[in-house]
């Protein structure tokens, strides 16, 4: 039997099989969860509209226009659902939270609105709940009420109401495969390397012992730059890439659709080519033969990565930015599901009901005939009535 690769174990993960995406699937599930989203939401409106003008004549004219309720577009709810991807990113770090509890808090708010839409759930009421999951997915412990209490304003029920919602969006799936740890091994990799203790990787005998020198005859990160002479000017050099590189893997990959679209691989990788492509493509030399067709697709799939990468909202948007996210907001406002804003009360129904609406209806008219059964005894506390003889 075949030893299994890192990529046969990778497309057997719930990353690959659940959230990996073409762009233009990407793309048309958004706009299937906006579209709808928005019918759901005028149909709410429209409902609540009708039980509050139930017999005034006005109600008709009041009901034509709920037909015309100005919904979010999807490119609004991908600006609206980033802001708040940047705010759970900052409050994770105000927690002093690791790198990949912030990271993982992030994917999991992105794959939950690939499903669900702000309309129907706002990113505010759903982000405390999604840093919380992830500091119990990946280990990192702290208390409900010790959480609850760093943000302000929020109860502890705030926080656990949204959950089930939110691991229902997440299809129940909770792994997220980060690039951080690749970008760190090919660090160790590339330090070996500049330092004479590199191994060729299995049939690949064009690394060699010159590769101190090739890797110093590289061309410099950027132009215009300074070449490197010596083989602590080759340390240096990846070392400041390796902070780069981690740089954008804590933001840029957090804040575009990456994760959806290419590996954990793939992306370390772009975000080494991106901030010093003749080291990154120095790398794959010492992975491939020259003349590999492999290398030549790879290359292509990692410059549009590291384009993507390029191309990412900033960390700290500015002025024109702020004004036209609170102008979404405020359209946001008169366009929510009257349904799902409360989702503190939601999530207490739900556990007083029971669900009862799953279970077995044997199940569900015993528990009925109990609850009838404890009411009867808590109104007559002294038993039943004593029988009178004669």
């Amino acid at each position: 039997m075949p030893d299994l690769t890192e990529d046969d174990i990778y497309r057997s993960s719930t990353q690959y099989r659940l959230w990996s995406y073409t762009r233009e699937s990407l793309a048309s599930l958004r706009a299937t969860t906006n579209l709808t989203a928005a019918d759901s939401v005028r149909a709410a409106i429209k409902s609540l509209d009708t039980e509050h003008q139930n017999g005034v004549p006005e109600a008709a004219e009041r009901s034509i226009k709920v037909k015309e309720v100005n919904c979010l577009t999807v490119e609004e709810e991908q600006k609206l659902v980033g802001f708040y991807c940047v705010k759970t990113m900052q409050f994770a770090d105000f927690c002093g939270f690791p790198t990949n509890v912030k990271a993982t808090a992030v994917q999991y708010l992105k794959r939950f609105y690939l499903s669900n839409s702000p309309m129907t759930y706002h990113p505010k009421q759903m982000m405390p709940s999604v840093l919380f999951l992830s500091t119990k997915t990946e280990n990192n412990y702290i208390s409900l009420n010790k959480f609850a209490e760093k943000l302000p304003k929020t109860k502890a029920e705030d926080v656990v109401a949204p959950e089930f919602l939110l691991t229902q969006g997440l299809r129940f799936t909770f792994d997220v495969r980060h690039p951080h740890r690749g970008l760190e091994g090919g660090f160790m990799e590339l330090v070996a390397l500049a330092k004479g203790n590199g191994h060729p990787t299995p049939g690949n005998v064009a690394l060699s012992s010159s590769s101190l020198e090739e890797m110093i005859e590289l061309a410099p990160a950027e132009r215009g730059g300074k070449k490197t002479k010596f083989s602590e000017d080759v340390v240096a050099r990846i070392q400041t890439a390796h902070g780069k590189a981690k740089d954008t893997l804590k933001s840029s990959a957090l804040l575009t659709d990456v994760y959806f679209l290419y590996t954990p691989s793939q992306i370390w990788l772009s975000s080494l080519m991106l901030v010093d492509e003749p080291l990154a493509r120095f790398y794959l030399d010492t992975k491939f033969p020259t003349l590999s067709p492999l290398k030549t697709k790879l290359l292509v799939t990692l410059e549009a990565c590291a384009a993507e990468l390029k191309g990412s909202p900033s960390a700290e948007p500015g002025e024109v930015e702020m004004k036209e996210l609170l102008k979404i907001d405020k359209k946001l406002y008169k366009c929510r599901n009257p349904e799902k804003i409360d989702l503190v009360q939601i999530n207490k129904a739900q556990k007083r009901e029971g669900e009862e609406h799953g279970l077995d209806e044997k199940v569900v008219k015993k528990r009925k005939l109990e609850r009838e059964k404890s009411e009867k005894e808590a109104e007559d506390v002294f038993g039943p009535p004593l029988q009178m003889n004669g």
